[in-house]
């Protein structure tokens, strides 16, 4: 391998480090720089075990492949969301975050190393096709999937429009593989959908934070005419939410919030350290009752919104504990097309509550009837299983509960900063064919249409 070669593949291992590096010489630090002398030490038998490899190993080996797996391993050590992106990955990433790509509209993961269908999406080919949470996919076109990585199975299952993919499934319940064929598309997430229930009750679902979910959370809510009809409540879904965009949850909060702080940001360097306020202008009458609905699967940047609703009174949280992702990450584009994923700061609520493994308590728990494929009776252990959360992840950063540097005054740039959607498992939310069996969004409305009554209650004086 040439020179010039060589320093293009090393250079995403460099800024990796630097960035590092950087982060340590923005704190004090004693006069002696044994501890950066020591890394730089670490780093010559990095170069010379690199060299070894490439000179004396029993096959040639791609330095690429070598480099970067050296990199995967470094960030790997740090937390769970953190991440070394490849150009193939990192430009699924920034094609993923924008919410049009082609392919068949399914969210993936590796479980116990077997890739799991996580849900499909809505309205996309494979939702239509059949395929559910939980399939385990054996095969991609006859290709078997065992030991492939999620990119890999990416590349195969999307493609050209029009073209089929045949997915063979394991599934649970099932005696014999399922040959599912599905007919690739354009896939446009809807990160926003909504309807009104019955005529006295306006819901609004946020299925992620994509770039322009604050366009189409206005679209919904002109759409619905609120301010305008004579709802009696909103009722705002985060279920399953895993996150986004931050830019994109300050701004859906800010659209029920007519003043005060949504969230603040805290990290070692001082460019982490921000707040982020709401503005006037308001979009939903502050006298409309509302209700969020979260749940398990609800994440991040939707963890942030339902947050700043609970801390400012502004709506009723009900349902089941959240994930507890309070960690933002920036994405940093390297050299060579590659990207770092880099867990940077923390983020607060507006009562200076740290979310980060710990999640938001709903004000009123009510949780979802078990499906007819699920057990009546299911232990505690069984339910822990099905449902992870940030807690329950290896190298997860711990809840200091308070604010890990002193609160500055620096209010949020213009550029948006990225916060990235969480990696692991979400349980399927009930779609709108199954809302007769879905007690969370049947209690959010029954609380809705008796909240004037309940309102207008006033303690008896006691009997004398």
């Amino acid at each position: 391998m040439n020179s010039k070669n060589y320093w293009k593949l090393i250079a995403p291992l460099a800024v990796a480090i630097a960035a590092i590096l950087l982060s340590f010489t923005l704190q004090p630090l004693p006069v002696s720089n044994a501890g950066s002398d020591a890394t730089y030490e670490k780093l010559k038998v990095f170069t010379s075990v690199l060299n070894e490899i490439e000179n004396k190993y029993v096959e040639e080996e791609n330095s690429e492949k070598l480099i970067y797996g050296a990199i995967r391993g470094m960030v790997k050590v740090l937390d769970p969301h953190s991440a070394f992106l490849a150009p193939e990955e990192y430009k699924e990433l920034r094609i993923e975050t924008k919410g049009e790509f082609g392919g068949i509209g399914i969210e993936i993961t590796l479980r116990e190393g077997i890739l799991t269908v996580v849900s499909p999406i809505e309205d996309t080919p494979a939702y239509r096709a059949g395929v559910k949470a939980g399939d385990r996919i054996i095969k991609i076109n006859g290709k078997v999937t065992k030991d492939m990585s999620l990119l890999d199975a990416v590349k195969l299952i999307r493609g050209p429009k029009g073209e089929k993919v045949l997915l063979t499934i394991l599934r649970e319940g099932e005696t014999r593989l399922l040959d599912i064929p599905v007919e690739r598309d354009i896939i446009q997430i809807q990160s926003v959908k909504w309807k009104p229930i019955g005529e006295d009750i306006a819901y609004v679902r946020v299925l992620a934070f994509q770039d322009r979910t604050i366009e189409k959370m206005k679209e919904a809510l002109q759409s619905l005419s609120v301010g305008e009809k004579p709802y009696k409540g909103l009722i705002l879904d985060l279920r399953n939410n895993p996150g986004g965009l931050l830019d994109q949850a300050v701004k859906v909060s800010d659209a029920f919030l007519s003043e005060g702080l949504i969230v603040f940001t805290k990290g070692r360097m001082q460019n982490q350290n921000m707040r982020f306020y709401a503005d006037e202008d308001i979009f939903v009458p502050k006298d409309l009752p509302m209700i969020a609905l979260v749940n398990e699967g609800s994440a991040s940047a939707s963890e942030i919104v339902a947050g700043a609703l609970q801390d400012h009174r502004r709506a009723i949280i009900l349902g089941t504990q959240t994930f507890g992702k309070g960690s933002v990450q920036t994405i940093i584009p390297l050299e060579d097309d590659s990207g770092l994923r880099l867990t940077t700061a923390l983020y607060y609520t507006p009562s200076e509550r740290s979310i980060q493994a710990k999640g938001i308590t709903p004000d009123v728990t009510v949780e979802m009837a078990p499906r007819p494929q699920e057990k009546e009776e299911e232990t505690e252990k069984e339910k822990e299983k099905r449902f992870l959360r940030e807690k329950d992840l290896f190298h997860h950063l711990e809840n200091s509960e308070e604010p890990m540097i002193q609160q500055d005054t620096q209010t949020a740039p213009e550029e948006p900063l990225q916060e990235e959607v969480p990696q692991e498992e979400m349980k399927e939310t009930p779609e709108p064919e199954k809302e007769s069996q879905d007690t969370q969004l049947n209690r959010a409305v029954e609380l809705l249409r008796t909240w004037n009554i309940f309102s207008k209650l006033k303690p008896q004086a006691a009997a004398e």
